[in-house]
């Protein structure tokens, strides 16, 4: 099992309700919407993730158990070798 690290861009694995940051509405992050791990929390048992628009502005902050996230990768992954 890989861990989630700070800084990890994640996505969520199921939607999310949550609160607009410049208004406080409600708002639903939607499945597969994708966060920055900013924070952890008992060990890794839940994290910080902050969801940003494409122009880098934070609207929601969220806190999550790590099993509600997915780590996404944009190199491979390289596999130890067993000997």
């Amino acid at each position: 099992m890989i861990s989630i690290q700070m800084h990890d861009v994640v996505a969520l694995l199921k939607d999310t309700k949550t609160q607009f940051f410049p208004n406080g509405r409600d708002i639903l992050l939607k499945k597969g919407q994708i966060g920055t791990v900013v924070e952890e929390y008992n060990g890794g048992e839940a994290f910080e993730v902050e969801f940003s628009d494409n122009d880098g502005q934070a609207y929601a902050m969220v806190t999550l158990k790590a099993e509600n996230l997915m780590v996404l990768y944009d190199q491979p992954v390289e596999l130890a070798i067993a000997s």
